[in-house]
């Protein structure tokens, strides 16, 4: 066990608090990496920085990465709206 005042435990809220700032975080990481896709994907400007083909497709390189990082990070969207569809059923 900790000693008093050495954390959280003191203040309950504060670990609320950081729950609550890393639940919104989480969200925000999937819409990020897919607007970042989207913008590499148009533009095209860090494809030439990170390969080495001229001719790459616009699905190659950094936007497919960031495609992959929103599909990783899209777990929190899905539990979100498992949890929605599952209180509308117990309703």
């Amino acid at each position: 066990m900790p000693p008093a005042g050495s954390g959280s435990t003191d203040l309950p809220s504060d670990s609320v608090t950081a729950r609550g700032a890393a639940d919104w975080l989480s969200l925000a990481a999937a819409p990020t990496f897919a607007m970042m896709a989207l913008l590499t994907a148009v533009s095209g400007d860090a494809d030439m920085i990170c390969s080495a083909a001229q001719d790459a497709s616009p699905l190659s390189g950094m936007a497919m990465m960031y495609l992959l990082m929103s599909a990783f990070h899209s777990a929190p969207w899905l539990k979100l709206v498992a949890g929605r569809r599952s209180g509308a059923r117990r309703s």
